[in-house]
């Protein structure tokens, strides 16, 4: 049986994607980074719920304040969603091979979210060799709200979305890869990731 890791934050978005690949008979392991220090435990809660509901078996929680803290105060702020994105796609990839996983699903669509215009999309997908699988890629936010009602995710995906806490108030839309190798060295010069 095919084996991936999905990305799992709780809000309305990986859920919906989850469900999507999950209905083609892959082996789901949900993965929540969690940022407690600065979101407290809610949302690693509603994402174990979620995991639960979908019938995901393994949930693994990393606890990255202190990483998504280092991104935002060491880095150019506002390559801080992509800069984000990019650690976590690296620590999937991590599992993934260690549980045998074939690829990595998000709950990313084009244009929602400043990380998730095409450039930065790509950016984030340069950071890692292991194919990204993203189901709702195409699909505005009232499409994925209507089917997370459908099957039933959405009374527990409801709620404040805190994934941008520590983000900028006017994030990049665009990113070249060479200047997040300089943001990303950084981050290695100070003890790394």
């Amino acid at each position: 049986m095919t084996k991936a890791i999905v990305l799992l934050s709780g809000g309305i978005d990986s859920p919906v994607a989850a469900w999507m690949v999950k209905r083609f008979g892959v082996e789901l392991i949900a993965l929540h980074f969690s940022n407690e220090k600065f979101a407290g435990k809610e949302p690693e809660e509603k994402a174990r719920r979620l995991a639960e509901f979908l019938g995901i078996k393994k949930f693994i929680c990393i606890d990255a304040s202190e990483d998504f803290e280092r991104i935002a105060t060491k880095c150019n702020r506002k390559y801080y969603f992509v800069l984000m994105k990019r650690y976590m796609m690296r620590k999937a990839e991590e599992i993934a091979k260690k549980e045998g996983c074939s690829f990595i699903v998000t709950g990313e669509s084009i244009g929602q979210v400043s990380s998730q215009t095409l450039s930065n999309l790509i950016s984030i997908t340069k950071a890692v060799s292991i194919p990204i699988i993203r189901p709702l890629l195409t699909m505005d936010k009232q499409e994925i709200i209507n089917l997370a009602r459908k099957i039933g995710t959405f009374e527990i995906s409801k709620g404040p979305e805190v994934c941008d806490l520590l983000g900028p108030k006017h994030p990049a839309t665009k990113s070249r890869h060479e200047d997040l190798l300089k943001e990303e060295e950084k981050l290695n010069a100070s003890g790394g990731i």
